[in-house]
């Protein structure tokens, strides 16, 4: 218990509190000794991390109660309802062959506050292996994960709208078709018209350079 203590950055009285509290999971026992792993010392440094973004102890007790005995994993990262992506899990060292040096315990807590992350006991579940890929790629490209993140953020309020305006045009005028033939349409529609911006935006990058 001392060395994760010190290895966390906290006290060994914190760490008791954290126990008491059920934050982290209970340690693996051999007789009389207790050993924690690399999985004990991520989930401090992680809500180290949620502690100075402002998130409450009552708070990360739920999420670690829900991660560790509670929801199945699909439905806490919002994957109830039908999906075309699919969940990838991964170990933190996978983690850390993706994003290098920007695999740091504040950009995993923004992960978990995104739905981007969550956990199933011992593994890491991401959302989405198209937004996995393509964040890797982008912090390869030399983006950092934080931005990558902010964007992400960002995109999600513009995707939520369109989702809004394509469902409204749905049940407005086709209330009896079925969703699943539509929304390949609709997705469409939207690739081509970012596809369309992006020449846009591209060519008054170019103008004004």
């Amino acid at each position: 218990m001392e060395e994760l203590a010190e290895l966390a950055g906290i006290t060994v009285r914190t760490l008791r509190f954290y126990r008491e509290r059920r934050l982290i999971p209970p340690p693996r026992r051999e007789g009389r000794i207790a050993w924690y792993d690399d999985h004990h010392l991520a989930r401090l440094r992680t809500i180290s991390a949620l502690l100075e973004r402002g998130h409450t102890l009552n708070g990360i007790a739920e999420l670690a109660e829900a991660f560790d005995h509670g929801r199945d994993v699909a439905d806490l990262l919002g994957l109830g309802a039908p999906t075309e992506e699919t969940p990838v899990r991964l170990t933190p060292e996978d983690l850390a062959d993706r994003f290098g040096p920007e695999a740091t315990p504040e950009n995993f807590a923004a992960s978990l506050e995104l739905g981007y992350l969550g956990t199933d006991g011992d593994q890491i579940v991401h959302i989405s292996r198209s937004l996995l890929d393509a964040s890797s790629a982008l912090v390869q490209e030399g983006i950092p994960l934080s931005a990558v993140l902010a964007a992400g953020k960002r995109v999600r309020d513009h995707a939520d709208a369109l989702a809004e305006i394509f469902t409204d045009v749905l049940l407005t005028h086709a209330p009896e078709a079925d969703p699943a033939r539509l929304r390949p349409l609709t997705q469409r529609v939207v690739e081509a018209e970012l596809s369309l911006a992006l020449d846009r935006r591209m060519r008054r990058m170019r103008r004004e350079s």
